[in-house]
């Protein structure tokens, strides 16, 4: 084995580096989102610093022929004691500084670099100086240069697949953080174990600090989130659980990133965002719908007030995130075996494509803001949605945008694209007293053929229908596949 391990810690540090990437967009999503936009600065940022990493390693390598291994054991320590800093810095710079500054590029920027940038340095150091020390044992530089290389891309693809499919969403980030750092320390014994006093102490202060701020960091965590009842990561996000206390009422809320999901009101039950009362105006412009389909199911909060108010009818929902289910049905009272709930597992666009089962009614609220998944806004996506509904049909969407201004683009977009297919659309302001540049919450609605409207129940949804907005207008083109200027 100590043959090997040099080899061993390459392909270590290849893998701890593509975790620590993985990590970086949990961390930060509570308080930057989630976005390409961010996922493209996390990126870049570790590879500006791996790159700097490289170099100098390369640097340090050249100078320090006799104390390679040394070197190299020093900076893998080091590197532990700054992973272990990350729980630490999310609640005393990512969330302060997220606080002060509303510039979520600026804020992410800062973020990566301060926290995540100092360890993908230290690990970068780790192929300059090992090939060199393997240069060192005669063998010839080309071949080292690739062994090394390879063995640490290896390592990268190992830690990306088993972060990504079996450490993250079972373990969760900060015990990945202890471990990663564990790992680390572990690396830095093994390479160089000196047996001296000194060595052996600086070896379990090591450990005692890294432990101690891993501990630190989740007792900073809650301190700071009292509300937060549950912190949980799953395969597609980091999802936070509050338990609110208001003036009159408790609420419990569901976060995915920086994005509040879904909230109900504790005490009676019913649930707290006004766009969803929107859906139920299915109701009303297709009196004769019986079976809907919920594209978006969060914490559950509309499929189960539409179980409890429409008991003759059903509804599908489709959740690409297993976990958000069970996170309903333990926390916000998802009964799943209500024979009229249907309960799909899928990607919403998947399920579109290749469904064969006809709706009366789709509602569509997988959207963040601007941080949409781009394949449910395009063109080709509601035609599939189009075909997906009886006659008379009706499709309505939750979006998050302004009227007009520099946040309208998202609405108009949708507006020009729903045009291209339905036959009717209508635009809803789900607050009639907000500004039209503000970003709100605004309801979509496109009809399949004729509105079948039961006028019994006009007075009953007036205070929904009195708030469509009959001038809106667009000038922006149809989105598609192939140009798509919205989405994550």
């Amino acid at each position: 084995m100590n043959k090997y391990k040099l080899e061993i810690t390459v392909f270590f540090s290849g893998a701890l580096t593509m975790m620590l990437e993985l990590i970086a967009a949990r961390v930060l999503s509570p308080y930057v989102g989630s976005s390409n936009l961010i996922w493209t600065i996390i990126i870049g940022i570790m590879l500006i610093c791996m790159s700097i990493g490289y170099w100098f390693g390369g640097k340090i390598a050249d100078r320090n022929k006799e104390n390679d291994i040394k070197n190299l054991s020093d900076f893998l320590m080091i590197s532990a004691i700054a992973t272990s800093f990350i729980p630490v810095l999310e609640i005393v710079f990512i969330d302060g500084l997220s606080k002060i500054s509303s510039n979520l590029v600026l804020v992410a920027i800062i973020c990566a670099t301060v926290t995540f940038g100092i360890p993908s340095f230290l690990l970068a150091t780790v192929s300059p100086i090992a090939v060199k020390i393997k240069n060192n044992s005669m063998e010839q530089v080309g071949a080292t240069s690739g062994k090394i290389s390879s063995l640490s891309t290896i390592g990268s693809i190992f830690g990306t697949f088993f972060a990504g499919f079996v450490l993250i969403p079972n373990l969760g980030v900060r015990n990945i953080i202890l471990a990663c750092s564990i790992l680390l320390w572990v690396l830095s014994v093994y390479l160089f174990h000196e047996k001296s006093k000194k060595n052996l102490m600086f070896i379990i202060i090591g450990l005692i600090i890294i432990v101690g701020l891993n501990l630190l960091g989740r007792y900073l965590f809650y301190i700071n989130n009292p509300d937060i009842i549950r912190d949980v990561d799953s395969e597609y996000s980091r999802i936070w659980v509050k338990e609110i206390n208001g003036d009159e009422n408790t609420y419990k809320t569901l976060q995915v990133d920086t994005g509040l999901e879904s909230y109900i009101n504790q005490d009676t039950g019913e649930m707290g965002a006004p766009y969803l009362y929107y859906y139920d105006l299915f109701d009303y412009f297709d009196k004769d719908a019986k079976d809907a389909l919920m594209i978006g199911g969060a914490a559950y909060t509309y499929p189960m007030h539409y179980l409890k108010k429409y008991q003759d009818k059903t509804i599908d929902v489709v959740e690409i995130d297993k976990t958000m289910t069970k996170i309903a049905e333990e926390e916000f009272g998802l009964d799943k075996n209500n024979s009229n709930l249907g309960l799909i597992t899928q990607d919403g666009r998947s399920f579109l494509n290749y469904n064969n089962k006809k709706y009366d009614a789709i509602f569509i609220d997988a959207f963040k803001g601007l941080n949409a998944p781009f394949e449910l806004t395009t063109y080709e996506a509601m035609k599939k949605a189009y075909n997906n509904l009886n006659d008379n049909g009706i499709v309505i969407t939750n979006i998050i945008s302004s009227i007009k201004g520099d946040d309208s683009d998202f609405i108009k977009y949708e507006y020009t694209t729903y045009k291209a297919v339905f036959d009717e659309v209508k635009v809803f302001k789900v607050n009639p007293n907000s500004a039209d540049n503000e970003e709100q919450n605004l309801i979509l609605i496109g009809i399949k053929g004729n509105t079948n409207i039961d006028n019994d129940k006009e007075e009953e949804y007036n205070w929904l229908l009195s708030n469509e907005i009959t001038d809106f207008t667009s000038d922006k083109p149809i989105v598609t596949d192939d140009y798509a200027p919205i989405g994550d």
